[in-house]
């Protein structure tokens, strides 16, 4: 069982989640899109010493530009995973939008995990499973713990993300937004911008699930 604390960051309003083991107090961060204060007070209250993945659904600017601050403070001992093709992401200003989006572009850092379809990373006695959901970017992914889905920029309350960026795509985005409904049983889904949902409301009610994807598109 994993605890989960919402912090927001970025300018563009980002959900950081800091996800913790119950049974070890090993943690993790997901998409610390910049390090604010409230972010340090969070990770420094469970110590930074049992940070150990910072995950990324994806490789934005808003979503990693917090990554080298927090390196920095567990001495490079966390390892950061990321979708393989989004990993050159992490050092590229262009492709991850910071030098257009920032008023400096992003410090570049190294990916430790190149994370794939069906691969799994175990926090303690956690397991999160990587499902691969290209569409917002060609390396995006949603990590999914117990009955809990991390859904970054593909999956939003009734809606989705962008595709209109470098490596998005609305025929990929519609294909993984109806991977994602065809999980069996219901989830919470804690998306990267926005409200929290569950699986089985965007089912019913987000109109980009299912045959009607293209129409609400154009």
């Amino acid at each position: 069982m994993i605890d989960i604390k919402t912090v927001l960051v970025s300018d563009l309003a980002t959900n950081c989640y800091v996800v913790t083991d119950n049974a070890t107090g090993d943690c993790a961060v997901i998409d610390p899109g910049d390090f604010t204060a409230e972010l340090d007070k969070v990770l420094s209250k469970i110590g930074y010493e049992k940070l150990k993945y910072i995950l990324l659904t994806h490789g934005h600017c808003d979503h990693i530009g917090g990554v080298s601050s927090i390196l920095k403070k567990t001495e490079g001992k966390a390892e950061v995973a990321i979708g393989e093709k989004d990993v050159s992401m992490l050092e590229d200003p262009f492709s991850n939008l910071s030098r257009y989006f920032l008023s400096l572009p992003l410090e570049p850092v190294k990916c430790n995990v190149a994370l794939h379809d069906g691969n799994v990373i175990t926090l303690g006695e956690s397991v999160f499973k990587i499902i691969s959901t290209p569409g917002h970017t060609s390396g995006s992914v949603c990590f999914v713990c117990d009955d809990k889905i991390f859904s970054g920029d593909t999956l939003f309350y009734r809606s989705h993300g962008r595709t209109d960026f470098p490596t998005g795509s609305d025929k990929e985005m519609k294909e993984s937004l109806d991977k994602l409904a065809a999980l069996k049983g219901d989830y919470t889904v804690y998306p990267g911008h926005n409200l929290t949902t569950t699986l089985e409301d965007e089912r019913l009610y987000n109109p980009y699930i299912g045959s009607n994807f293209y129409d609400n598109i154009y």
